[in-house]
């Protein structure tokens, strides 16, 4: 590897209509794409480790945190793990993120040499539910010395793994490629997206999808949620009443609290109804 090789990667174990909505939220632009039956991949257009983030200038940071905080900032939203995978001039590694947990990684120096702790690769296992005894195996293989691997051939060995899961990259897509490179490669890929973010109003209408699209959707909107305000409205308002004259500040609050989140259920459908709209 080289300066000018400098490049990075985000693989997420999910589709890319499931990555869509919470990659909006990075305020990034990305290009998206599928990578196996249960991965995407997510290649950045711009280059933030050179300063060159959404906020405009500013010093640059390492390729390495950057990434582990997209990858952080994805998984915490989401039930499926990210794995940022980056390379510079001086070192190679991945950053493992999922759910609310601690972010887990492991860094080679250029030539190869690993830096890492062998505890790293044991989670990276379990959290991905890899094999414990024939995956991890090879996983602490890329943690022992050996001369005839470079960071590049680390990381090509960590993608090999991951393959028995499913895990697919687009050829170009790999370990030393420059980011101009990645994005050219990704731009030519079939069904590939153009993630960009489009301001707060669009972001929320974004989220809001993702969960109206998910196992919660029946509950939030629909005939289902509608039925549900209805009978929190119908049940709220004489609990309400039958509390007050009783002079009970349980009872009363507790009709309270239905009316209230029977009007909020109806106040949201409309709302979102009267967005469509337009």
């Amino acid at each position: 590897m080289n300066a000018t090789s400098t490049g990075a990667l985000l693989l997420c174990r999910a589709d890319p209509e499931t990555v869509r909505p919470l990659a909006h939220l990075l305020r990034e632009q990305m290009l998206l794409t599928r990578a196996g039956e249960e991965w995407s991949v997510l290649v950045p257009e711009g280059k933030p480790w050179r300063g060159a983030g959404p906020s405009g200038g500013g010093d640059p940071e390492p390729v390495d945190r950057v990434l582990g905080g997209w990858a952080t900032a994805l998984a915490v939203g989401s039930s499926w793990p990210v794995l940022a995978l980056w390379w510079d001039a001086d070192r190679a590694g991945y950053t493992l993120a999922a759910g609310f947990r601690r972010p887990v990684g492991y860094v080679w120096l250029t030539d190869g040499t690993p830096v890492g702790e062998d505890e790293a690769m044991r989670t990276f296992a379990a959290r991905l539910c890899l094999d414990p005894v024939l995956d991890l195996q090879e996983l602490e293989e890329l943690t022992r010395p050996d001369p005839e691997s470079d960071a590049e051939a680390r990381l090509r060995g960590l993608l090999a793994v991951l393959t028995r899961t499913g895990l697919t990259l687009p050829t170009g897509l790999g370990p030393g490629e420059s980011a101009d490179r990645l994005r050219s490669v990704a731009a030519v890929q079939r069904g590939v997206e153009r993630v960009e973010w489009a301001g707060w109003r669009d972001a929320v209408r974004v989220e809001l999808d993702a969960v109206e699209s998910s196992s919660l959707g029946p509950w939030v909107r629909g005939p289902r949620a509608r039925a549900i305000a209805a009978a929190q409205l119908a049940a709220g308002l004489p609990l309400l009443l039958w509390g007050a004259r009783r002079r009970s500040g349980g009872w009363a609050a507790a009709g309270a609290v239905l009316l209230a989140q029977g009007a909020l259920g109806l106040a949201y459908h409309r709302a979102r109804a009267a967005t469509e709209s337009r």
